[in-house]
């Protein structure tokens, strides 16, 4: 092998490295000797003590596996360092031996370890910025740093600063980031989370199921907040109804329709859900008829009976009968009567149905007789003093005539 000169010398291309846990590393020398000499040996080692023969690092037990010589014929040999560990901060030298004698290189090369931590706050508040810093013992060489959220690569660009600066941070920022330099991906920083604060948002109340009279309802509200909701607040009609994030209300009535909301609270603030209005079903009831006549001929005339109820949903089919028939005699909200008779409505919507009390008209040649069956209650008596009111007027027309 031939020399370069004709003086002992070891020069190194760098004096202090920098190297991630885990990775490889490069240590690189290049030397000269007097001519006529010819090297028969070249190895690394650690830690020089002067009179101490030095051990080639290959024999090392703690280097086992993990050191491999890159040489050529222009007198450059390097040492490539595998799976670096902490262990392996020394100061490494190369050494050489000719014919004649022997030649170490001080002062040597100081290897540091460092391994990535990511420094960021624990919590930061919606809205503020914030600032993560990937943080090493030592310093490397033109590092390019590179950022993840959640496992994923949160930019394409380069960033030759070991910080990451957000910008007025909102929830969609919160998640696990780490920090990783180009070259060395697959050894990146443990993984530290961001927690954003903020006050409730998303508000919305659901429902179970169809609201129907005498039923038990639950109104949940959900929303999104960080820290979790500390209380949940119900209104009705402006005024506190409940405190717990599902309100119930047992036996359902009427006097229960309107609109409900509900307000989320944290520490961070509070906000309410839109409106949602309870409509209540039932099945029909108050059902009552009403009578009016056809005309001022009384022979030959006739009674329109119209039913009336009140229902939500509303009233479906309106079906009449008549006392003693077996079948309907018909259909709709109002029906003409040509006989005498007893004769109620029945009335019908999704959730059941209902009848009327009889109503018993008497029609003559000379005057139509209207009058209620008997238990007709406060409808009922309604409906007489209606009838009562009709009759009179038609007896006074009849005697102006």
């Amino acid at each position: 092998m031939g020399a370069l000169g004709n003086q002992w010398s070891v020069k190194y291309s760098k004096l202090n490295l920098c190297a991630i846990k885990g990775s490889t590393v490069v240590m690189e020398a290049t030397y000269t000797h007097p001519t006529g000499l010819t090297v028969n040996n070249r190895f690394w080692f650690i830690n020089p003590v002067k009179g101490v023969e030095p051990t080639d690092l290959r024999n090392n037990p703690g280097y086992s596996g993990r050191v491999e010589y890159l040489g050529d014929e222009q007198n450059h040999f390097s040492l490539r360092l595998s799976d670096v560990k902490k262990s392996d901060e020394h100061k490494y030298c190369f050494r050489f031996n000719t014919s004649g004698k022997g030649y170490m290189g001080y002062p040597g090369i100081i290897l540091r370890v460092t391994d990535l931590q990511l420094i960021a706050p624990a919590e930061v508040t919606e809205g503020q910025s914030v600032i993560l810093t990937c943080k090493t013992t030592c310093s490397l060489t033109d590092p390019t740093f590179i950022w993840y959220k959640n496992t994923h690569d949160l930019t394409t660009n380069t960033f030759k600063s070991n910080k990451l600066h957000l910008q007025r941070v909102s929830s969609e920022d919160a998640g696990s980031y780490n920090c990783a330099v180009r070259g060395s991906e697959n050894l990146p920083s443990p993984a530290q989370y961001l927690s954003v604060r903020y006050p409730p948002k998303n508000v919305s109340i659901s429902l179970s199921g169809e609201i129907v009279e005498g039923s038990k309802v639950n109104l949940t509200c959900s929303c999104d907040a960080n820290p979790p909701v500390k209380t949940y607040t119900w209104f009705n009609k402006s005024a506190s109804v409940g405190k717990e994030k599902t309100f119930t209300i047992f036996n359902i009535s009427l006097e229960d329709s309107g609109e409900y909301k509900c307000m989320c609270s944290n520490e961070a603030g509070h906000q309410n859900s839109t409106s949602v209005t309870l409509n209540v079903l039932y099945s029909p009831k108050n059902i009552s008829v009403s009578i009016s006549s056809s005309g001022e001929k009384v022979e030959g005339s006739s009674v329109t009976l119209t039913c009336s109820s009140d229902s939500n949903p509303p009233v479906e089919t309106y079906t009449w009968f008549k006392e003693n028939e077996a079948s309907r005699v018909g259909s709709g909200q109002s029906y003409r009567a040509l006989q005498s008779g007893l004769y109620y409505c029945e009335v019908q919507n999704k959730l059941g149905s209902e009848r009327s009390a009889a109503v018993s008209i008497t029609i003559t040649s000379g005057s139509i007789i209207v009058y209620l069956a008997v238990g007709l209650g406060l409808f009922g008596l309604g409906a007489v003093l209606s009838t009562l009111l009709w009759l009179r007027w038609y007896r006074q027309k009849k005697k102006a005539d």
